[in-house]
């Protein structure tokens, strides 16, 4: 029989504004620390995965997910750039894993959320900035979490790509057009000045590597995010437009 551990910490309400710092731009030398330092003002932490195939670049793996689980109560978002997730979804789940996200580019969506749902995971599927739309479209009611990210994953401390939004906010119209009880997160350039823009645009889960542990004050840097993304979904009418039915074009 399966055994299924039970979620640790607790992912708030769908919709709600949720910063989620990522501990893949925090200081590796002292990470329970780090991780202790936003924990008092973060929803979830944000863990990138990245195996060095699907991704030019390595991190970390489940023993890390289990290090920090042991500092930490936050819901543990795990982002798996990885070409074969279903090899360690279990291994993730009992680490200390939350929820775990896939990307739409590997193919067998459904099957790799059946696996997530079987191990009590809660399920995320994840969009490279060049994805459109359209491939995330079929899976929306299948998931509890859709990532748009706003650069190409692989690295830390990269730009935000502008032209994200507008996907973003037809993946938001989708969702809510359809009463789906899905969150939807961004990752990549993530900061005071972007974090507006994306929230604007429907993103309610927003990732924050470098404008967060590369502050002096991380647990400040979460808050004033926070304050930005939550005035932006107050003012009405900053959202672009949905892609195809004004200037911001396809997505």
């Amino acid at each position: 029989m399966q055994r299924v551990r039970p979620l640790t910490g607790q992912p708030g309400p769908v919709g709600a504004v949720k910063i989620a710092p990522s501990v893949l731009s925090a200081d590796f030398g002292a990470l329970a620390e780090a991780v202790g330092e936003v924990s008092p003002v973060a929803d979830w932490l944000h863990v990138d995965v990245m195996d060095g195939h699907f991704v030019p670049n390595l991190t970390v793996g489940p023993p890390v997910v289990a290090s920090l689980r042991r500092h930490s109560g936050l819901f543990f978002d795990c982002h798996l750039m990885m070409t074969n997730p279903e090899a360690y979804l279990e291994a993730f789940r009992d680490a200390g894993a939350d929820s775990c996200t896939v990307h739409v580019e590997l193919g067998r969506t459904g099957e790799l959320v059946a696996l997530m749902r079987t191990l009590g995971l809660r399920a995320g599927l994840a969009a490279n900035p060049d994805t459109p739309f359209e491939a995330l479209a079929p899976h929306l009611h299948l998931v509890d979490l859709v990532l748009c990210m706003t650069v190409f994953p692989g690295f830390a401390g990269q730009s935000f790509i502008p032209d994200v939004l507008a996907k973003v906010a037809r993946v938001r119209e989708a969702i809510d057009r359809r009463g789906l009880a899905v969150d939807l997160e961004v990752d990549g350039g993530i900061d005071e000045q972007t974090a507006p823009l994306a929230a604007a645009a429907g993103a309610n889960v927003l990732v924050a590597g470098s404008a967060v542990f590369g502050r002096d004050r991380p647990w400040q840097a979460c808050q004033m995010i926070r304050a930005a993304a939550s005035r932006a979904r107050a003012t009405p009418g900053l959202a672009p437009p949905v892609a195809g039915e004004g200037p911001a074009g396809g997505g």
